[in-house]
């Protein structure tokens, strides 16, 4: 692992977000499209659909990055990124989630 300074720790925003809606994105087998409460309403898409039902994620509270640059991935803005654990092979996928429920937007330092 390389290790980074603080300072450039502290420039990423993690923020507690909540899962309102997920979408399967056209013609991409593993994309859902996140509609997510960060405080703001925001559009993320995610490489998660092998590992969660869109049922599933609905009212989730998940971690993400809300200050990453937008890309835009398969012809959708993506205003920020999920934070996620995997194995080596990326066969096991799990969310980062919260223990206890916090308002969406709260700061994670």
């Amino acid at each position: 692992m390389d290790n980074i300074t603080f300072e450039d720790f502290q420039k990423m925003d993690l923020r507690v977000a909540e899962i309102i809606s997920c979408e399967d994105v056209e013609g991409a087998d593993k994309l859902y499209k996140l509609t997510i409460d960060v405080g703001e309403v925001r559009t993320i898409v995610a490489g998660i659909k092998q590992f969660y039902k869109k049922e599933a994620l609905v009212g989730k509270k998940i971690v993400v990055v809300a200050n990453l640059e937008p890309r835009k991935i398969r012809g959708i803005m993506s205003h920020g990124m999920l934070l996620a654990a995997s194995n080596d092979s990326h066969t096991s996928v799990v969310l980062l989630t919260l223990d206890k429920d916090i308002a969406s937007g709260s700061r994670i330092s």
